[in-house]
Formats: structure tokens, sequence, C-alpha cells
């Protein structure tokens, strides 16, 4: 089928089209999330003598919710352990404790005032900007696990199948992502999100198919036998059951192939590609560190100061950084100061409200409003760096004016380590070669690029067309980027989840994308896919998106010029 029809609907009312996000076919029963009915209850009263008692239930309850989403970020790593953290914190929040307070001081049960707050603060963010929309998810499930907790009930989540199955959803929480046994769920959809959402980012973590923003999805039942490819983003609930089980065999056949990879990454005719991981935890880097991957290309540092108080010392700073650095000892590191701000507050550094937090004091502009966060991070990650057994490179993000790189690069030089800024305003875009020449390196964000370029919040479901990185706009600044690069040799790398795309790989490469950083399971499917074709075949791959009008056009010719 082909994929112009993704983004265009099909008059085939079994056949649902969304936005591919992991690349893989399965063919399994259909087990839909279902969220529990809870009824509101206005017209039960707690006697006055009991409210108290009611308040302690709640928040005994809440505080089991959130000591339970932490115990489970604890066990998880990287983009799963933050988000289950945030959810965590969500759990026993003030503003939402005091509003609970309130209705059981009025005489509502512990249940539905937690219910009536949730509903309250649902609108609040809803009427917001898009990144406190998103929350709105977290919300109602972290509602739901605080209502089964009062109730004596099971927790709620995703269900449990006896079988491999394919997981279809409205909408996936944070927290039910993280959960996910990639032996029981072989693929997920949904009809919301997108391709940057935290469902997204932990599907290439897991490694299975995925498919985000499906219209339409409704239309699939249980139990319905449901074809997924996502690499086109297409489900079907007609597939001839032959057919569909060559499909997954040949998918197979190439997995095994993926299995099996070891690198080097190079193209048939000899064109070396550095492949790195992300990560931002221990846990998540021994693991990554046993793999193919030559160094980290971005080492997050948000995890040691979200759940934080104050702010961190140098020293616990260092101490944090320093096993995440041993465990890629003699290979190569690129950490990124604090990137903070818009939907991952500070509790030290506090904004205060902003009307529109993505485009807010986010990433480097906390740093330059408190340029003792900047430099204290600095020193720890340069008293780290000076017991590292190779190259440590440092990144700003959102870096939007040239006296930003200029400032930051002289700080970091200073300490004796290379500088360089993300890509992920679209200025820097505009005037590559004068950032390009100021810098030591940089990496390319395409997930804030995106957002940026086609004015659509990354985390706004019903936007998640636009913030497909294989759109035409976004794939000609990443190109021209590439370009200066070569022009003046500056390494230009990708640490986006584009990078993560077996296929868009090949377009990076061929555009003159010296390095890809991704998730570690991504990592050999981008390894053997990029030593299945040639640098020649990579260039033209690069050429033949830039005629594409829309993200399924440009999939198309990138995979008919790669012969695929």
């Amino acid at each position: 089928m082909s994929e112009a029809m993704t983004h265009r609907g099909s008059e085939n009312m079994s056949d649902v089209y969304g936005t591919p996000v992991v690349s893989g076919m399965a063919y399994a029963p259909a087990v839909w999330v279902v969220r529990p009915s809870i009824p509101d209850g206005e017209e039960l009263r707690v006697p006055e003598q009991e409210r108290a008692r009611e308040l302690e239930r709640y928040e005994e309850s809440s505080a089991a919710v959130s000591r339970r989403l932490q115990e489970r970020s604890e066990r998880c790593t990287g983009t799963s352990a933050e988000v289950l953290q945030m959810s965590s914190v969500l759990a026993v929040d003030p503003g939402v404790r005091k509003e609970v307070a309130a209705l059981i001081a009025d005489g509502l049960p512990a249940v539905q005032a937690i219910i009536r707050a949730t509903a309250h603060f649902v609108e609040l963010f809803e009427n917001g900007d898009a990144t406190m929309a998103e929350r709105v998810t977290d919300l109602r499930d972290v509602c739901a696990r605080v209502v089964a907790e009062l109730q004596g009930a099971p927790e709620p989540g995703v269900p449990n199948p006896p079988e491999p199955s394919i997981l279809l959803a409205d909408d996936l929480a944070p927290a039910d992502t993280a959960g996910l046994d990639a032996n029981r769920v072989i693929a997920l959809a949904t009809e919301l999100g997108g391709p940057t959402s935290h469902t997204a980012i932990i599907a290439r973590q897991l490694g299975i198919p995925c498919v985000v923003a499906a219209r339409g999805l409704s239309r699939f039942c249980n139990g319905d036998m449901v074809l997924i490819d996502g690499s086109t983003g297409m489900l079907t609930r007609t597939a001839n059951p032959a057919d569909a089980h060559r499909l997954v065999e040949h998918d197979a056949q190439w997995r095994a192939t993926v299995r099996s990879w070891k690198g080097p990454a190079q193209t048939t005719d000899g064109h070396r590609v550095e492949l790195l991981v992300n990560v931002q935890d221990v846990r998540g880097a021994q693991r990554a560190a046993a793999g193919e991957a030559e160094g980290i290309g971005l080492l997050r540092t948000e995890l040691g100061f979200l759940a934080a108080r104050e702010e961190p010392s140098v020293a616990e700073q260092a101490a944090h950084y320093r096993p995440i650095f041993q465990a890629f000892s003699g290979r190569k590191v690129v950490i990124r100061t604090l990137d903070a701000g818009s939907d991952k507050p500070l509790a030290f550094a506090n904004m205060g409200p902003e009307a529109n937090p993505a485009l807010g004091v986010r990433g480097l502009r906390i740093g330059l409003r408190y340029p003792q966060l900047l430099d204290h991070q600095l020193d720890a990650i340069a008293a780290v760096a000076r017991e590292h057994q190779g190259e440590t490179w440092v990144m700003a993000p959102l870096v939007s004016t040239l006296a930003e790189a200029e400032d930051f690069a002289v700080r970091v030089r200073a300490r004796g380590l290379k500088a360089g800024i993300m890509v992920e305003v679209p200025s820097v875009a505009v005037l590559a070669e004068q950032f390009l020449r100021r810098v030591d390196f940089v990496s390319i964000g395409t997930n804030d690029l995106a957002q940026y370029v086609m004015a659509a919040d990354r985390l706004s479901a019903p936007l998640a067309e636009y913030t497909d990185p294989w759109q035409p706009a976004v794939l000609a600044l990443v190109a021209r980027i590439a370009e200066a690069g070569q022009r003046i040799g500056t390494p230009v790398g990708v640490c986006g989840e584009a990078a993560a795309d077996p296929f868009l790989c090949c377009v990076l490469v061929g555009m003159g994308v010296t390095s890809l950083s991704m998730a570690p399971t991504a990592l050999p499917a981008v390894g053997a896919q990029l030593c299945a074709v040639s640098f020649a075949q990579c260039r033209l791959a690069a050429e033949s998106v830039q005629g594409a009008h829309d993200p399924a056009h440009a999939r198309v010719a990138a995979r008919q010029a790669l012969g695929i």
C-alpha cells in the first residue's frame, strides 16, 4: 500500500493510517485499553466529625500511588524513569491537595473530591497552552489510580493479555507506556499522540512497532486480527492471514539481521557514520555501553534536578555524572547542560506563570537568568571530565542568538572542554554558518526544531502530523545545517528522535550529518540499515526528499532512492 495514502486516508473502512513512529510488522489480536468509569456521586455527604479522617484517607492513598510510581521509576531507565518520576510528583501535587482538602471540608467524600478537583484542573489545563494540555492524560491517569486506592480496587493500567497482542488506545499515560511488557504487547497504536510524545519515545526504547495519530482507530474492536506496519503507519483488519504471516516473517528475518549486527556503521562503499546513544542515568548507560555505541551523543542532565527542592551542589552533580562517564570509559561523551522549564519545571528556579512555556524561559535561558546554575554545572562536568579517559563535549540547549553561542563557548572552553550547541531554534539554521564558526560542533534536536519550524507544539496531540520529522520544511533546514558543517569542517550530529528512524537516518547521512544519537534499542536497526546501502544511495535519498510536498511523499521518495 502506498505511503502516499498515510495522510490522505483510505476509502477502506478496515484500514487506518497514522504517523509511523517505530518500524516493524506485527499481526495479532487487538486489545483496547479501557479506562475505568468513575461516577461523580455528588449527592454523598460526609458527616463533619468524619471529614478529617476522610482527608487522611486521601493523603494516604495519594502518597501510596506516588510511592509506587516512584518505585517503578527506580526500576526503569531513560525516559521511562523520567516520566514515572514526574507522575509520582503529580500524585501529591500541592495544588490538587489544596483543592481536594477544600472539597472534603465542604462534606464531599474523598473519591468524589479527587474526581471534582481533577476535573477542575483538567479544564484549566485544556484552556491553557498546549504544553499544559498534554498533562491532561497524566492528571486523569493519576486520578484513576488514587480512586482505585481509596476504593481498595486494583490499580488501573494497560491489560495483561494472555497472548502476544497489539495494544490500541485513544491515548496512553506515560505511567502506562513505561510499564509495558514487550513480550505481551508486541505493537501499539494510539488515536492521539505524536511522534515526539512520551508514548512514542518509550515505544522506541522497547523496540516495538508503533503508530500514533491513527484517526479512526476506534473502528477496530477487541479481538480483531490486526496487521500493523510501523514503517508506513498502516493498520488493517482485513489482511489475508497467509500474506500477513509472510510479511511478519520477512520482518522477523530483518530483525534477526538487526540483532546480529555488529558495528561500526559503514555504508557498502565505505562511508563511516558515528553511532551514539541518548542516556540520562547510570543504569541506562551501563546497558547501552554493552552494545555497539561508540559513545554518548546526548547525556541528559535533568534527572538530577527535577526532584530536587534546592539546587544540587557541584559535588552532588559530579557524583551523578561520574558513574555514567565511567560506563563509557575511553569513549566520547556529549553532555547537554540543564534543559528544564516548560513541561519540566524546577522547584528552585521557578519561572512563574508563562503564557506559552514552550516559547518561554527554558533550556539555556534558565542558565542566563540564574548564571550560577550554569557555572556550577559546568564545574561539575569539568571535574568528571578530568577523570574521564575519553573526549568530553558539552552542548547547550535552546540557543537562539550568536551572542548566546559565543558566551557559552567561552565558558566551556575556559574549562578545557569542547563547546557545542543544540540546533532547535530556526534562527540557528537561518544563520547556520555563522553559528557553526563560533562553536566546535552542533547537534540537531529535531523534536524541538520541528515544533518551532511548524509552529506546532510537539506535545499537542491534534497537531501530531505537523511535528513529523519527515516534514519537508524540517528536512530542508537540516540539510542547510549539514551543508554548512561540511563547508567549514564543523561536525554536525542529530540527537532528536529522527536519528532513530532507520530510513530517515540514511537521508540524514546523505545530507552530510556526521553522527547520529538515539535510544540504545534503536541503534542496531539504524546500524544494520546503513550497512545495507551505499553512501551514493544516501546522497540520492537526500536529494529525493528536497522536492517532497508532505511527509508521506518524502518517505516514499527516500525509500525508492534507497531501493527499499
